[in-house]
């Protein structure tokens, strides 16, 4: 993805989706593309399904929104929100996911149980899945709140921008008193990315 690309941000609410999809979107035009987002967080405050759209471009781009089966990487905050998203995967595209199990509330009530392989659903169709332990990475950092950020640092190894392009954005949107914390987490997603 060197001139344009479609990124799908996934997860549920309370995860830090579009703080993640907003620095992306920042950092892509510090870098020099046009950038649109929309996002969609019907039931976040219950633990709903959230996402973000995020298409950028060398060139204009004039809608935000993303057709199934054309994301270039989706950045899946959560295992079955990454499987729930399959129709706007293609072959070529790119699944960076938290292996951390959030369980919806039909799990959390016991009536079915969380599938133990949900991500063979991606691999079976030949798409190239990175799993990160976002989770783990957070709590290294000191904050379980960074989770976000931290994908946002694999994440980076993925776009055409430079690391200090991305950092700048982090220090420039994120309050002084989280600045720190976050800027390590993204130094430790952009290590768990390569």
């Amino acid at each position: 993805m060197k001139e344009q690309g479609n990124i799908h941000f996934c997860g549920v609410g309370g995860q830090g989706i579009l703080l993640a999809s907003e620095l992306t979107a920042h950092a892509l035009l510090a870098a020099g593309f046009d950038a649109k987002k929309s996002e969609v967080h019907g039931m976040a405050q219950r633990g709903g399904s959230v996402e973000a759209h995020l298409r950028f471009g060398k060139t204009r781009v004039y809608s935000p929104l993303i057709e199934p089966g054309t994301v270039d990487i989706m950045l899946a905050f959560e295992m079955m929100e990454a499987v729930r998203y399959l129709p706007f995967l293609n072959k070529k595209s790119t699944v960076i996911v938290n292996t951390q199990k959030i369980a919806p509330p039909v799990v959390a009530t016991g009536k079915i149980p969380y599938p133990d392989h949900c991500l063979d659903a991606i691999t079976q169709q030949g798409i190239s899945l990175v799993p990160v332990d976002a989770f783990a990475i957070a709590r290294k950092v000191g904050n379980l709140k960074a989770v976000n950020v931290a994908l946002v640092g694999v994440l980076s190894r993925y776009l055409p921008i430079d690391e200090a392009t991305w950092v700048e954005v982090i220090k420039k949107r994120l309050p002084a008193k989280i600045l720190d914390v976050n800027l390590k987490a993204f130094q430790e997603g952009r290590k768990a990315g390569k």
